[in-house]
């Protein structure tokens, strides 16, 4: 869509052409007739008395009085123009002021919640299982990676994505499809930082937890929210199991993550959520609780 044109005008003349009245043609001079006027009869002219001669009038400078003024014409115009520039330069409005900004802090530590995620971020880990993804959380010096079972189920191939970008291949040693857990395990160790585990049977409702992972392929998000309830029955797996109940956003991707309190300890293992007939996060998201899932991969690492 263009710019709106602005209104037409009707050019009209400004006036009559000169000698016409309302733009009618000038009338054709018409010759007077009559007799001629008298003419006089010459007579002698009267002796003159001497006087004094008529002054000279002065003669006109004429190129003289042409370059003056085309002097002063030239003069004006600069003077016009210089201050015409000058207004023009006082009309350009003033650069803007910075606004006060509260200078860094280099010695600044991080503190709450954000001092809670930087702890934990290091041990969380996106799992790419053919189609399938989802997250999960080193538990140990040995390579071992806590994830879903429903996350890996069905393929041979799983790459472990770190928190600083590295994708390493890991092997899957073992699952319980009732608990819906499973442990992968990955050749560099070393390269990896355990998760601390806490208690879930400390939590209670109200306590604010955050949740870690990979939603929708996002590695490294983290929401917050509360203990909603503790010992919820809900599906897990093939049967159904209590799970604590939790607000923070918890979407496709986050299956495997921890559920963490706000001392950044492993309260569980972001497995499930309640979702709406369009799906997506309404803020009821399910954790298996660590006390349970924590004595499954001893026993899967041991085995």
């Amino acid at each position: 869509m263009g710019r709106p044109r602005g209104p037409e005008f009707l050019t009209l003349p400004l006036g009559a052409r000169h000698g016409q009245v309302n733009g009618a043609a000038p009338a054709p001079a018409r010759p007077v007739f009559g007799p001629a006027p008298p003419q006089s009869t010459p007579t002698t002219p009267p002796r003159s008395t001497p006087t004094t001669p008529p002054r000279t009038a002065p003669k006109p400078y004429g190129g003289r009085v042409l370059v003056t003024a085309a002097l002063v014409a030239a003069l004006t115009g600069a003077v016009a123009g210089v201050a015409g520039a000058r207004l023009y330069e006082g009309s350009e409005p003033a650069p803007a002021a910075a606004l006060p900004r509260v200078a860094p802090d280099p010695s600044a530590a991080l503190t709450g919640l954000s001092a809670t995620a930087a702890r934990v971020l290091p041990s969380v880990v996106s799992v790419e299982a053919g189609s399938l993804g989802g997250s999960g959380f080193v538990v140990d010096d040995g390579g071992h990676i806590l994830t879903n079972a429903h996350v890996i189920r069905g393929t041979g191939e799983v790459i472990v994505v770190l928190s600083d970008g590295r994708r390493v291949s890991a092997r899957v040693i073992g699952e319980d499809d009732d608990e819906d857990l499973a442990v992968l395990e990955v050749a560099f160790p070393a390269d990896l930082t355990p998760a601390t585990l806490g208690r879930s049977s400390d939590l209670a409702v109200g306590d604010q937890v955050l949740a870690i992972g990979s939603p929708l392929g996002l590695s490294g998000t983290v929401t917050s929210g509360i203990v909603s309830a503790l010992d919820r029955e809900v599906r897990l797996g093939g049967s159904r199991r209590t799970a604590v109940q939790t607000d923070a956003s918890i979407n496709p991707g986050n299956s495997g993550g921890p559920l963490v309190n706000a001392r950044g300890e492993v309260v569980g293992v972001n497995t499930a959520i309640a979702a709406s007939r369009g799906g997506g996060n309404i803020g009821i998201g399910f954790a298996i609780p660590i006390d349970r899932a924590a004595p499954i991969a001893e026993r899967i690492i041991r085995n």
